[in-house]
């Protein structure tokens, strides 16, 4: 009698979990002692049911990931609250604090609120972490704690002395590359505050009628509204609602709102209310030139945010400066020590610090007092047309009463004349 033992090939995990017993069918072969194949099934506890579970680093390499990004992410928070701290435009007080003969002190011990230092944590205790190892190392190698196979890491500083310059001129350049970015985006606001205080003033001055009082309130609305659009569009995180809550009415702050281009929107509210004034052509004309300036601003201000310093040349100089203090210690290492440990901080902490800068100002707006600059330019404004009324009626009574002077001595002459005589 023959028999067929047939097992499952595989065991599903489903299956191997919930059940304590495995399953073998017997077939018997037809030529078999009984008139019809027969098939047995038979059940054994299975013993041995505890299953392998693979090795998982996921968990362990997530914790050490999280290790090693705590540094870094509190360096570069503390980077971007810095970076939306709001800045002030200096006055008399400002710059005397700023001229101040103790201004390095004051420096040195506000040291570690500086967003700069802080911000360098993590490149300096890598570089100055990786020179302890390496003098570790040369200590062991020196005083025979390692087999003598091991050498010694040390280098010539030839290398060091000839790279020197280039490094220099390299960080010089990114600086002052930065620096040129922040000056232009100085400069575009300078014409964007220009100009609209130019067309303020023309609008008032446009503004003859008493029917137009009421339409030039508005227009002068708009014109304040744009800087403050412009401010939210180009500097990210700002809340424009909040900020063009109390220049604009809500209907209008709806619209704007709802436009994909604030600072755009709020150009075409203003050009379709010059064209509701009571203006001749050639004036109306004079009053839509002065619009150019917006164009022109947020074209500017546009490309300052969308491109960059080439990366390449950012990359260059963060490699260079990374491979310079990464090597640092093997080439002062024979002359100094374990003084490379305090040298490769120091200077670490210097030449990052200058990149550092560099890449703070490539981004210029934050850097600009924006707030207080849209501030005031609403300040004169609302100035300007107080000025405007008070100043007309002065103007006014005057005329009259000039007028009625020289009608008590018989001249009978309009003011233009009598001022030509």
């Amino acid at each position: 009698m023959a028999y067929l033992i047939q097992t499952p090939s595989k065991l599903s995990p489903s299956s191997s979990s919930s059940s304590k017993f495995i399953s073998i069918t017997l077939y018997k072969f037809p030529h078999s002692s009984l008139p019809f194949p027969c098939k047995i099934l038979l059940r054994f506890p299975l013993c041995c049911q505890s299953k392998r579970q693979p090795y998982s680093s996921t968990a362990s390499d997530s914790a050490l990931l999280s290790f090693f990004r705590a540094i870094p992410d509190w360096a570069d928070g503390v980077k971007e609250r810095g970076m939306k701290q709001k800045r002030v435009l200096y006055g008399h007080d400002n710059w005397v604090e700023h001229r101040s003969s103790t201004r390095h002190l004051r420096h040195l011990l506000n040291s570690l609120s500086s967003r700069v230092i802080l911000s360098l944590v993590p490149p300096v205790v890598a570089c100055t972490f990786l020179a302890i190892v390496i003098a570790s190392y040369n200590l062991a190698v020196s005083t025979h704690w390692l087999p003598e196979f091991f050498p010694i890491l040390r280098a010539s500083p030839l290398p060091y002395q000839l790279t020197a310059p280039a490094l220099a001129l390299l960080l010089v350049f990114r600086t002052e590359a930065s620096y040129s970015r922040f000056d232009e985006a100085r400069k575009v606001w300078i014409g964007i505050i220009s100009g609209a205080n130019d067309l303020a003033t023309q609008v008032i001055a446009s503004s003859e009628s008493p029917a137009d009082e009421k339409l030039t309130r508005i227009i002068l609305k708009y014109i304040t509204a744009f800087p403050v659009a412009l401010k939210c569009h180009i500097i990210y995180g700002l809340d424009v609602a909040k900020d063009l809550q109390g220049i604009l009415e809500s209907d209008d702050l709806a619209i704007v709102l709802q436009s994909k281009h604030r600072p755009r929107c709020i150009i075409e509210f203003i050009v379709q209310s010059l064209h509701m004034l009571d203006v001749e052509a050639p004036k109306l004309n004079v009053l839509e030139s002065k619009l150019s300036c917006f164009h022109k601003g947020i074209e500017t201000c546009e490309q300052l945010i969308g491109i960059p310093i080439p990366l390449s040349y950012t990359r260059l100089t963060s490699r260079i400066l990374v491979l310079w203090h990464a090597t640092l210690p093997i080439v002062l290492w024979e002359e100094c020590h374990w003084i490379v440990v305090p040298a490769t901080l120091i200077s670490a902490a210097v030449l990052f610090g200058i990149e550092e800068v560099g890449v703070l100002i490539e981004e210029p707006f934050p850097m600009l007092a924006l707030d207080e600059i849209c501030q005031r330019f609403h300040r004169n404004v609302e100035e300007a047309l107080r000025n405007d009324k008070m100043i007309r009626e002065h103007l006014k009574t005057k005329s009259l009463h000039l007028h009625h002077h020289r009608s008590l001595n018989g001249r009978h002459s309009s003011p233009l004349r009598d001022s030509h005589d």
